[in-house]
């Protein structure tokens, strides 16, 4: 159990849980929500979390989960399969195929807790994680809800964005060094490791010029900068925007205008072809911006209120 201290308030106690996901055993957090405000005849919601781009969940999530759980819902916050503390042969491997994967186990296991209602499971992303909940929650009708903030909802549009912020060459040299690692995992080679972020004009999957300061802002001590370089691969078919017409429940999209990884426009996307009722919390910052400070107030806030209508 956990409770420490931060800003001379007490924070909830969470407690170390563990589940399955295709054989592999995931390390997860787990808080138990406070009060009886959100509470229904069929018990407590659960919003199921977990990180982006190669993040684990000791990486700047916490207070997220600390004021849902506050607000009266429970959280179940894990590592995927290969990240953190979580097990896994293969490590470091970045693929939202298995990231998806992996938030279904962890939504099966979340309605099993003690205490929470099992269709008022509410998914929770964010970057990359923030496309994978609405690709997740297209093919599960009895999700209650999805909070999507800064999101990586196009692929597509995320390569054509290095492009913009790194030039041609840069992805060439991307896609020569993830070809060459994906032809060795063939050959049963050792992977060819890159880091995940890197200063603008290295060779890493992230080199925006607030992608290094935002990672060190956030990231905890599991977080190991590195990934197959095959990883680059999969991210241009990576594109949740087409589950979008498949969300029939509420959707609250966070929207970092300043955003320079992950596309604004592909979010404003996914907000109108959307099936359900949209919210959208639309913030002047810019991808990192939204985990502290003000920015992190505000939309932290309106999350709660988000759920308190679920």
């Amino acid at each position: 159990m956990d409770g420490r201290r931060r800003g001379g308030q007490t924070r909830q106690m969470r407690t170390d849980v563990s589940f399955l996901s295709h054989g592999t055993r995931l390390a997860a957090w787990h808080w138990s929500g406070e009060g009886d405000a959100l509470t229904s005849t069929g018990g407590r919601p659960c919003v199921v979390m977990a990180h982006g781009f190669g993040a684990t969940k000791d990486a700047g999530l916490e207070p997220f989960a600390e004021r849902f759980a506050a607000a009266g819902a429970d959280v179940l916050m894990f590592d995927y399969r290969g990240f953190g503390t979580s097990e896994g042969f293969e490590r470091q491997v970045v693929d939202h195929r298995r990231h998806r994967e992996d938030y279904v186990a962890a939504v099966a296991h979340a309605r099993t807790l003690e205490g929470v209602d099992p269709d008022r499971i509410v998914l929770w992303g964010s970057s990359y994680s923030g496309g994978h909940v609405v690709a997740v929650a297209g093919g599960d009708p009895r999700i209650a809800g999805v909070v999507s903030q800064g999101a990586a909802m196009d692929g597509l549009g995320a390569v054509l964005q290095i492009v913009s912020y790194a030039g041609l060459l840069h992805l060439l040299k991307l896609s020569a060094h993830a070809l060459r690692d994906a032809v060795g995992h063939l050959l049963r080679r050792p992977p060819r490791l890159m880091p995940i972020v890197g200063p603008p004009g290295s060779v890493a999957a992230i080199t925006s010029a607030d992608g290094e300061s935002g990672y060190r802002t956030i990231m905890g001590p599991t977080f190991r900068n590195e990934m197959p370089g095959r990883c680059v691969l999969p991210i241009m078919t990576n594109r949740p925007v087409t589950h979008a017409k498949r969300l029939h429940m509420p959707l609250m999209l966070v929207l970092a205008s300043q955003d320079s990884i992950a596309p604004p426009s592909a979010v404003e996307r996914v907000g109108r072809l959307a099936r359900g009722p949209v919210t959208i919390e639309r913030l002047d910052v810019g991808h990192f911006d939204i985990y502290v400070g003000e920015p992190f107030e505000t939309s932290v806030a309106a999350q709660v209120e988000f759920l308190r209508t679920l």
